[in-house]
This record gives structure tokens, C-alpha cells and sequence, in this order.
């Protein structure tokens, strides 16, 4: 293996600034900020927003494209929009942080979030197993912990007992099945594994291994049936954490599977393409994807918690990032890293939203938005364009994400094929799932206040944040090109 170690500190330059931020910012509220009559939340946001926007332009101007230290890490498009992708989340999720004054621990806060970062920034380069679930448990850790980290509510403590326990539960699914892919490959690197598996017939091993792999995907991208953790966590971790955990870990999860599905395991993937016997991961994968679109969307019309409407919301939007996934191979990595890039801008606004107003009085149950048009126009003007970009409504990007997916699942195999099946399935649902998203605006933009009304304390970071999530939803929604165009 090349072992040149100044290569592998270049690729590894954004995470190298994520990490020294995170410490930085440690210190620095040891040393003076704690010692002070100074907002300490806002200063270490600052020093967390600049550490993320260093890593943002190593990422975008450091590192020729290719393998680097031996093939562990590959730098490619997918790796620089899932950097950036994830980067500019976490900058969202740091910039909601201001006014949330429940939060005892400020700094440790701050940087975990980056810490978090730095594994969804190092699973979006991994070509390799060992190094993608190093990645994936360092993020993994990171969201246990800001789940529970509210120490005034009793929920946010039950959600990070019940993320940390089925997570821990998904992580040995996940590297039971990567010791097999080592023992019957005898490789971790994708790209041996890949050459290995060329020509090979499915062998009960393998299936077993593909079975554990797809499974611990499925509890990390909260799909149905291993969902079960997504709608208590969304409830009970601080809205931050909730947007964080719903938008940057599908991005960077996704990137990892993709890598490793597609490029090491495509030998065996099968098809979807037509209704010849199922004889792959492929299969699988389509399975999940109804389940996660029947459960999330009928899910979603029962519940009466805003936050778990939109925790079956996203399950449901899991099912058409299953979809991208199974059609990879007609379109490539574009329209299901886009689909779940503005899925993210979106989410991480409508936790935003949540944020504020929970900040100024509580928000748990839909009728807490009721009159957000007489308490602050602005929020829920944004809140307009995030619930409109998640139900697929033209022109926001969440409409063109879809449509990106439903037409490479048609052209794979066109509607008699179980891909256009699953178009049909998806088209379908998204109609049911306007009415749980109307509800919310009709909440916000109709219902009048059941009291006086209280306008609502706006911090300027987080008035930016949301503006700035909601330019990019129409901006991308009219423009899709300049994303697409990197892959």
C-alpha cells in the first residue's frame, strides 16, 4: 500500500480543521469564555461556523481527484458535494443554536456537532470497509449523544437510550456482515472486492452477509421495517440534533452505501429492471423501499406530534432514496444525492422553525404553530417553502428530486417493471402525503392564535440560517443543473 502520509493529510485536510475547531473550541470556553459575562453559545457557533467554513474550502479547492494512501480514500464528485453537502448542514444546524437556552453545556455541544461532521465527511471518501464503519460509528457516537443531550426533559434522555441501543444493535449487523465479505473476498478495499466477486454465483454466505450489510442500513436510514427508533428520537432530542440527525446522516449514509453496493457488490446486485427471479441485493433494497413508503406516509397521517409526522415523513422520503439507490445503475449517483441534499436543506428549515418557536414557548403538538403568520411572518414564510419542498410541490427542488428518481426508475424498466412499480407506489403516496403536509400549513398560515399574540425573538443567525435553506430550495427547485452537472 503507498504509504505516503502528506497525501493522506491532504485529502484529509477538512477533517483535520473539524477536529482542531472542535478542540479550539473547547478550550477556548475553558480558558476565557466561561470565565466571563459573555453569550458562550454564540462565541463557540462562531468559532464552529468559521472552522466550517475553512473545511468548506479545503474540501472544494485541496486534493487532486483519484485514489489516495493506497485506494482507502477516493476523492471524486460524489465525495466533494457530499463534503460540502454535509458541511453546509452542519453549518445550518449550528446557526438554529442561538436562543436555545435549555442547553447547559454549550461548547461540548458545538463540538460534537463538528465531531459528527468529521465522520459524515470521512464516509463520503471511504473505499474501504474498515475505514467507512470507523466513519460511520465516530458519527454515530456523535448523534447518541446530542439526541440526549436536553438534560431538562425526560424525553430527550429516552431518545438517546433508545438511538444508542438499536444502534448499537444496526453497527454488529453491520460488521458481522463486512467479516464476511472480508472472509469470503479476502479483502476490505471495494475494489478487491469487487474483482473477487466478479462472475461469482450467490452462495448462502454471501446472501447471509448481504442480509446483515442491508439491514444495518436500514436501521441507519430509518427505513420501515427497522424505523422504530426515528419517531421517539425525532421527538425527544433538541430540535438541532433532530435536524442533524435527519438531514447530514442520509447524505453521508447514502454516499457509503452507494460506494459500497454499487462499485464492490454490483456483481451480485441482480435487477430490478423486470420480474425475472430475484436473485440479488437489489431485491432487497425494493422491498424496503415499498415498506418505508407504505409505513411512512399512513404513519404520518395519524400522528398529531409534529415532530413525529415529520419522523414518518422521513421515512417515507427513505423509500424514494431506496428507489435512487436500486435505479444507480441507469442514472448514477446524481439524482439520488440531489434528492437527498435538498431533502436535507428542507428538513433541517422545518427543524429550524420548530426550534425557534419551541424556544418561545413550546412546539410538540401540530396546534402549537397555529397563527406562526401573526406571531413572525418570516418563519412561517419559510416554513412555506420547506413543508412545500418536502411534500414534491413544483417549482422547489424537492419536486425536481423526485422527478429526477420516478423518471430513471421508468426508463429502467418502464412501468411493467417492478423499478416502475415503485414509481407508480411512490407517485401515489406523495398525492396522500399532501394532506399531512397541508395540515401543517394550515396550521401555520390559517388558524388563528388561541391567545394574545406574542410575536415571536428571532436571533439574526438563525434568521439567516432559515433564509439562506430556503433560497437554495427555490434556487436549486429552477436550477438543478449546476449540482447535477458535478457528477
Amino acid at each position: 500500500m503507498n504509504t505516503d502520509y502528506a497525501e493522506l493529510f491532504q485529502a484529509l485536510l477538512p477533517e483535520t480543521v473539524l477536529v482542531c475547531g472542535a478542540l479550539f473550541v473547547l478550550f477556548f470556553d475553558i480558558l476565557w469564555a466561561r470565565h466571563r459575562a459573555t453569550d458562550r453559545l454564540s462565541v463557540a457557533v462562531m468559532l464552529g461556523l468559521t472552522a466550517l467554513g475553512i473545511a468548506t474550502y479545503f474540501a472544494l479547492t485541496g486534493g487532486s481527484p483519484g485514489p489516495k494512501f493506497g485506494g482507502v480514500l477516493i476523492l471524486d464528485a460524489m465525495t466533494l458535494i457530499s463534503r460540502v453537502g454535509v458541511f453546509a448542514l452542519g453549518a445550518l444546524t449550528l446557526a438554529l443554536l442561538p436562543g436555545l437556552t435549555r442547553l447547559r453545556h454549550t461548547a461540548e455541544f458545538v463540538a460534537i456537532i463538528l465531531f459528527a461532521t468529521v465522520g459524515f465527511s470521512v464516509m463520503a471518501a471511504a473505499n474501504q470497509l474498515l475505514l467507512g464503519f470507523l466513519a460511520l460509528e465516530l458519527a454515530s457516537l456523535s448523534l447518541y449523544i446530542l439526541a440526549g443531550f436536553d438534560k431538562t426533559r425526560p424525553e430527550s434522555a429516552e431518545a438517546g437510550l433508545k438511538y444508542y441501543l438499536l444502534g448499537g444493535m444496526s453497527s454488529a449487523f453491520l460488521l458481522f456482515g463486512f467479516s464476511l465479505i472480508y472472509g469470503l473476498t479476502g479483502s476490505i478495499d471495494l475494489t478487491h472486492i469487487a474483482m473477487a466477486l466478479h462472475n461469482t454465483a450467490m452462495t448462502p454466505l454471501l446472501a447471509i452477509a448481504l442480509v446483515m450489510v442491508l439491514v444495518a442500513f436500514g436501521f441507519k436510514a430509518a427505513a420501515a421495517p427497522f424505523h422504530l427508533w426515528a419517531p421517539d428520537v425525532y421527538q425527544g432530542a433538541p430540535a438541532p440534533a433532530t435536524a442533524l440527525i435527519a438531514s447530514a446522516s442520509k447524505v453521508a449514509g447514502f454516499t457509503l452505501f452507494i460506494r459500497l453496493l454499487w462499485p464492490g457488490l454490483h456483481d451480485v446486485a441482480g435487477t430490478i429492471a423486470s420480474t425475472s427471479v430475484p436473485s440479488g441485493w437489489l431485491t432487497i433494497v425494493a422491498v424496503l423501499s415499498a415498506a418505508s413508503l407504505l409505513l411512512g406516509n399512513f404513519g404520518a397521517l395519524a400522528q398529531s406530534n409534529i415532530r413525529r409526522l415529520l419522523a414518518y415523513s422521513a421515512i417515507a422520503h427513505t423509500g424514494v432514496m431506496m428507489l435512487g439507490l436500486g435505479v444507480y445503475v441507469r442514472t448514477g449517483a446524481g439524482p439520488i444525492l440531489y434528492y437527498a441534499i435538498t431533502y436535507g436543506l428542507a428538513t433541517v428549515g422545518a427543524f429550524g422553525v420548530i426550534a425557534v418557536v419551541d424556544a418561545n414557548g413550546g412546539c410538540q403538538r401540530l396546534t402549537d404553530l397555529a397563527g406562526l403568520h401573526k406571531r413572525s411572518p418570516l418563519l412561517a414564510g419559510c416554513l412555506l417553502v420547506f413543508i412545500l419542498s418536502l411534500a414534491g410541490v413544483p417549482p422547489l427542488a424537492g419536486f425536481f428530486g423526485k422527478f429526477a428518481v420516478f423518471t430513471a426508475a421508468f426508463q429502467l424498466g418502464g412501468i411493467s417493471g417492478p423499478a416502475g412499480w415503485l414509481a407508480l407506489l411512490a407517485i401515489a403516496l406523495s398525492a396522500l402525503g399532501l394532506y399531512y403536509y397541508l395540515i401543517i400549513l394550515k396550521q401555520a398560515l390559517i388558524v388563528k392564535p388561541t391567545g394574545a399574540v406574542t410575536p415571536i425573538k428571532l436571533p439574526l443567525s438563525a434568521a439567516l440560517a432559515l433564509l439562506i435553506a430556503a433560497v437554495l430550495l427555490v434556487w436549486l427547485g429552477i436550477f438543478p443543473s449546476p449540482l447535477l452537472g458535478l457528477f
